[in-house]
């Protein structure tokens, strides 16, 4: 099952694997408790023919997780490097502009503006 997406819903399940997409007839309503899985696959091959739609309020809470020491450190070291928000005011043909130079690069025009200030930054502090 791995490399599969589903969305289930109470009329259709949507199956995703490497960009082809099906759409199912109505699924039967999953009944509590709910079955116990030996595994992933089997607890995927349920919900691709079951819909929790009916019970989902009804389920338990998912227990709580103990992050590793290490990955509680590799988290909090990434939330550290977060980019911080700005306000700037540009000129409309300047975001225009912008739009258009990313999209011939695929890349969104804010990430683009990004790479133009970090160049900039970049050519002025190495003029010291």
């Amino acid at each position: 099952m791995s490399g599969v997406f589903i969305a289930a819903s109470r009329d259709r399940t949507e199956r995703v694997r490497s960009g082809e997409r099906r759409v199912m007839g109505k699924l039967p309503e999953a009944e509590l408790p709910l079955p116990r899985f030996a595994n992933d696959e089997a607890a995927a091959r349920y919900f691709e023919t079951h819909s929790v739609a009916k019970i989902w309020d009804k389920l338990p809470p998912a227990r709580s997780v103990k992050l590793s020491p290490e990955l509680g450190r590799s988290i909090r070291e990434r939330h550290a490097k977060l980019k911080s928000a700005i306000s700037i005011r540009l000129e409309p043909e300047q975001i225009e502009v912008a739009k258009k130079i990313a999209a011939r690069k695929s890349i969104g025009y804010q990430t683009q503006l990004r790479l133009w200030i970090a160049e900039g930054i970049r050519r002025e502090a190495g003029k010291r």
